[in-house]
């Protein structure tokens, strides 16, 4: 009952909350958004409005000492939890960043009757659950309090583990970092590098071996038409940050000259290789139909996407020598 909760509460903040709510990356059924709305509601982090709008303005003014309701710049205590034992945020009741939300009746609801969907879910539903298997106080402890306190740690770190360690492989213009780790404990929310360059992408992990279950919830549930409208950021724009950052390392750890200019003229190269890969791999995602299909799969423009393809795996074998200083 521990896990099950757990996960319902965790899932509700990362797709509901933030990946829904707060940067509106999809779009969800009613009954998927009061499901969100009275799990959210359990794991007591705030109503959606009050959770939305400080969240916002956290990518507005990511690591500002003053702006950023949790800035990392303040230190791993008050990123962590240390933000809401004061007010520190005169801005807390200002919802003018978060108009949108208020016209949703469901988010409505639930910020009117916050306080009553609080005791009834973290209160109500243990003792039920309690009573139901025979041992009303050890629910209470492990689904009640453990759960909570287990909850409210996990989506914590983001704000302050996730903002100090880890690795930077798309932006090193803000704290956020990407972590294997912290994923694991916060059902995919720990690649937060990836997320504050591209917030609008409902992945966190974009790359096909990182665990990121809320993406896959999400997927799922469009599945069943309970979501639409997933945005995803284009495979160039990430390919892109990527190089781009690797670019910057590469010419601050290189000195010889013949070295940086190899490092550049490679950069460049693989640059223009991923911009016509880019718009040649586009066509083949419109081509859906069936005679589209044929078509494409007949025309010039199929034979240079598969020739890019090629292309592309040596030129980042040879980006790989570049930046490391080893093309000769």
């Amino acid at each position: 009952m521990f896990a099950v909760v757990f996960m319902f509460n965790g899932t509700a903040i990362t797709a509901g909350y933030h990946r829904l709510w707060s940067h509106r990356s999809y779009k969800a059924h009613w009954s998927l958004r009061l499901w969100f709305a009275l799990w959210g509601a359990m794991a007591t982090q705030n109503s959606v409005l009050h959770w939305a709008s400080g969240h916002r303005r956290h990518h507005t003014n990511v690591d500002d000492y003053d702006k950023d309701p949790y800035s990392a710049s303040r230190g791993f205590w008050f990123s962590h939890i240390g933000w809401m034992l004061r007010s520190y945020d005169d801005k807390s009741n200002d919802f003018s960043g978060i108009k949108d939300l208020q016209k949703d009746a469901i988010v409505m609801w639930q910020h009117k009757y916050y306080i009553p969907l609080v005791i009834l879910m973290n209160i109500g539903l243990p003792v039920l659950l309690g009573y139901l298997n025979g041992d009303i106080l050890g629910s209470f402890l492990l689904v009640g309090v453990l759960r909570l306190v287990a909850s409210h740690h996990c989506t914590f770190f983001i704000n302050s583990l996730a903002h100090i360690w880890g690795r930077r492989p798309y932006t090193d213009k803000n704290t956020a970092r990407d972590n294997d780790i912290l994923a694991l404990f916060t059902w995919g929310e720990g690649y937060h590098n990836f997320h504050h360059i591209f917030a609008s992408d409902y992945r966190n992990g974009v790359r096909w071996w990182q665990y990121d279950p809320t993406k896959w919830m999400i997927w799922g549930a469009s599945k069943m038409r309970l979501a639409s409208g997933l945005k995803k950021v284009s495979d160039f724009r990430i390919q892109k940050a990527r190089l781009d950052m690797e670019y910057k390392r590469a010419g601050q750890n290189l000195t010889c000259e013949k070295a940086l200019a190899q490092l550049e003229e490679q950069y460049e190269i693989l640059l223009g290789a991923l911009k016509e890969w880019s718009a040649l791999h586009q066509q083949k995602l419109e081509a859906k139909a069936e005679e589209l299909k044929k078509q494409w799969e007949n025309s010039e423009a199929h034979t240079r996407y598969i020739e890019l393809k090629k292309t592309l795996q040596e030129q980042q074998a040879r980006w790989y020598l570049a930046r490391n200083g080893h093309l000769v």
